[in-house]
């Protein structure tokens, strides 16, 4: 954490985690906003999609069901992990208001949609659900 102050979260983390980097199954960051959740990016191999279908699914309901490979990584707080080769998630969301708000006076929670805040929330439940309960490591 503390993209804002220097990514000095990220960047201290990673090192001091050398050793054990082939523990860490995968990282998940949700630093994208509070809009209505499309589904879900990704940083890794691109076999790593097949794994995320079956989660893709069970978002679709809600209009979540894409997912898409993020070669450059999915978030500046975890990127330090993703550029050791830790797999790498996070929730696609609809950005087309995103930087009307972003870092102003103006980014109150007046703004934030409970529904799709809520969505959101439902995005990161099922991502963390799903690979804490796969059988078999993610590719690498």
């Amino acid at each position: 954490m503390n993209e804002e102050n220097g990514l000095i979260g990220g960047r201290t983390y990673a090192p001091e985690e050398d050793a054990n980097i082939a523990k860490h199954f995968a990282a998940i960051e949700s630093d994208s906003g509070a809009s209505h959740p499309l589904g879900i990016y990704y940083t890794g191999k691109p076999e790593i999609a097949a794994f995320l279908a079956p989660l893709s699914n069970i978002l679709s309901s809600q209009g979540a069901r894409l997912s898409q490979l993020q070669a450059g990584g999915v978030g500046a707080d975890i990127g330090p992990l993703t550029q050791k080769g830790v797999p790498s998630f996070a929730p696609w969301t609809n950005q087309q208001t995103y930087f009307n708000y972003h870092h102003t006076a103006a980014d109150t929670f007046d703004k934030i949609n409970p529904k799709e805040l809520a969505e959101g929330g439902s995005v990161m439940a099922v991502l963390a659900f799903g690979l804490a309960n796969l059988e078999v490591n993610l590719p690498r």
